[in-house]
């Protein structure tokens, strides 16, 4: 199992980001993104909402960077941690712009991008993109395999239900041959889609018990990953048993992948906490790169 970071600042949901995030900067941002990929973090994140309304902004948060920008941008200051969305709207994009776009963002990483996608919930903000809202499922199906199609190919070619192309060229796009795509969502209609379009399932909002039922009642293939938030945010420095029993409890669900919240007072102290998380998870067998020098340390 590795250990991803739901990256802090840019998303910021009530009750889980911590105080600090709120006049945070993208100095800060970089920092932490600089100091988990030097310890060997698998990923960073980075979701999407366009415009959220004001009411529903309570309960879902209303700070959201624009993920393309933000990993663009942590993509020229880091140099091995993957770059997920998490996620994306599939019906916000037709499926050539996200192949064009973050087929880009993938040529600047060096094919370190992880796709995240979801099929969206927020009818206000479809209204206001003018996306179809009501059969939202199927073309999300649509679009998922007209974006397998076309990820990492320069003439890509697709007939479907919703979309369809040829004959045209797409340039740059994706280095990696096969571009993971993790597909959010909470049922288990979204999980036969993971499986049966993408690479990965990324849950949300569910209790671990359902998350093992529901993983018991679909065969998963080889190497497809089960992507588990870590639920309220991890203290490793304050909370070091409370800590290593998230981390064991999502293993035994059958995570393959963590996406770990880190709770902090500001950046100095996440990123003492991200050094200690490294610490927990190596004594526990997880996954990281191996860990290079701080920056002090090299000069």
């Amino acid at each position: 199992m590795r250990i991803g970071i739901v990256s802090p600042v840019v998303v910021q949901h009530p009750g889980v980001h911590s105080p600090w995030e709120r006049a945070a900067g993208v100095d800060d941002l970089v920092r932490v993104a600089r100091t988990a990929d030097r310890l060997g973090f698998h990923h960073l994140t980075c979701s999407e909402h366009v415009a959220v309304p004001v009411d529903i902004a309570d309960t879902r948060g209303g700070t959201y960077w624009d993920p393309l920008a933000t990993l663009s941008y942590l993509a020229a200051r880091t140099h091995r941690i993957r770059l997920a969305t998490q996620v994306l709207v599939l019906g916000y994009h037709h499926p050539l712009a996200i192949a064009k776009r973050y087929g880009t963002l993938d040529v600047l990483s060096g094919g370190r991008l992880t796709l995240g996608l979801g099929v969206g919930s927020l009818r206000e903000e479809f209204d206001l993109l003018g996306a179809p809202f009501d059969d939202r499922g199927a073309r999300a199906d649509d679009a998922l395999a007209a974006l397998r199609a076309a990820l990492s190919r320069r003439l890509p070619e697709y007939h479907g239900s919703y979309y369809e192309f040829q004959n045209l060229l797409v340039e740059p796009h994706a280095v990696q041959p096969r571009v993971p795509l993790w597909i959010g969502g909470r049922t288990l209609r979204s999980l036969r889609r993971a499986v049966s379009h993408g690479d990965g399932w990324v849950p949300f909002g569910l209790p671990l018990p359902d998350l093992t039922t529901m993983l018991g009642r679909v065969d998963l293939p080889a190497g497809f990953d089960v992507v588990l938030d870590t639920g309220a945010p991890l203290d490793p420095l304050g909370a070091r048993e409370r800590t290593v029993r998230s981390l064991e409890r999502r293993r035994e669900a059958g995570a393959t992948v963590v996406g770990a919240t880190v709770a902090a007072t500001g950046v100095e102290h996440y990123c003492e906490q991200l050094e200690c998380l490294r610490a927990l998870g190596t004594d526990l067998g997880l996954d990281f790169a191996p860990a290079e020098p701080s920056e002090q340390e090299t000069r």
